[in-house]
């Protein structure tokens, strides 16, 4: 959206133009300000040229194009509670069915696609469908996937490789290797903060789809968050629960209460407060948000939860009974 608006914008026109839309929403964070500025130049650009508006060069067809900017809410990455904050409503997700491609915005025919998606569509238009299905691994992850690489790396960014590109070419060659040589690394999570975390002995695998289900996680949004030897889990995924319950919409009861309960148990832990039953009691609480809400925020709770439990219980036990963290640090009493 920022370095090449026009692809975003054609890739949204041919997708438009091939389902007969006749409006094409870009949905954009509110906090994306400079984005929004390249988008809604590009899109002016393209009305001055007739690539959209009315009768598209000469063509019979109308589409408009309009950038329309969110308040910041993550929920709103939700295809259903997008269209609920497009409509001026609250950003609350939709029971399924209706599908939105029967019943959208504005109760009509709607398809949505992340930017990622549209921005492929004129290559494969230009090169076809052959040329796409040759990148990455054959026959069902294929394609070019950007991977958004963080955490302690020397060189963090964003790389565009083949779907199915060996995680420790990702870290060691594009990355260019751990941030600090002493600290080896402890663990990565593959596809944003919502999908189960890896123990570094499990990270000698390819970054697709198929091969991450495998190992029990998820791409996702391909985030890669890496953590050292210096990370305490406890902590890391406190902030994470506490992201969650923060960006709970609270329709759902499971998610808007167990989000709350994720975050203060482990705080609780993390403090040097922690109780010999909090562990049990977290894989509880998850166990019941898990498949029981509308959409997939409370499961993104409680997914790294369970595994971050799990794959590293000698540290969480620990907290709990001496009161310190393994990394050497000691928890902080009752400060949060």
């Amino acid at each position: 959206m920022e370095q090449d608006p026009h692809l975003v914008l054609e890739g949204t026109l041919l997708g438009a133009y091939a389902i007969r839309a006749s409006v094409a929403y870009i949905y954009i964070r509110g906090e994306f300000v400079h984005g929004t500025r390249v988008l809604e130049r590009a899109v002016a650009e393209a009305y001055a040229a007739n690539y959209a508006g009315a009768n598209v060069l000469g063509s019979g067809w109308s589409c408009d194009l309009i950038v329309h900017r969110g308040a910041g809410a993550y929920i709103c990455g939700e295809e259903t509670a997008l269209m609920s904050s497009l409509e001026g409503d609250r950003g609350y997700p939709r029971l399924k069915p209706p599908f939105p491609a029967a019943s959208g915005v504005w109760k009509c025919p709607t398809t949505i696609n992340n930017v990622e998606t549209v921005a492929n569509i004129p290559f494969i238009v230009e090169r076809g469908a052959a040329w796409f299905s040759s990148v990455g691994k054959p026959p069902k992850n294929t394609g070019p996937k950007l991977y958004c690489l963080s955490g302690h790396v020397k060189r963090p960014g964003v790389y565009e490789a083949p779907l199915g590109l060996p995680m420790r070419e990702l870290i060691e060659e594009l990355g260019g290797g751990m941030l600090h040589t002493d600290r080896p690394l402890k663990a990565v999570i593959p596809g944003g903060s919502s999908v189960p975390v890896l123990r570094a002995d499990e990270c000698d695998l390819d970054l697709d789809f198929d091969s991450l289900m495998a190992k029990g996680t998820m791409l996702g949004s391909a985030g890669i968050m890496v953590m050292d030897s210096s990370v305490c889990m406890v902590a890391a995924m406190a902030r994470i629960a506490h992201f969650y319950h923060h960006e709970s919409c609270g329709q759902c009861t499971p998610c808007r209460e167990g989000c709350g309960w994720l975050e203060r148990i482990l705080n609780r832990i993390e403090t040097g407060l922690g109780l010999p039953s909090d562990l049990d009691l977290l894989l509880s609480v998850s166990d019941n948000i898990m498949g029981n809400t509308i959409c997939a925020l409370g499961d993104a709770a409680a997914m790294p939860t369970i595994s971050f439990v799990k794959k590293f219980e000698e540290e969480f036990r620990h907290h709990i009974e001496h009161k310190t963290c393994l990394t050497g640090t000691l928890a902080m009493q009752g400060v949060r």
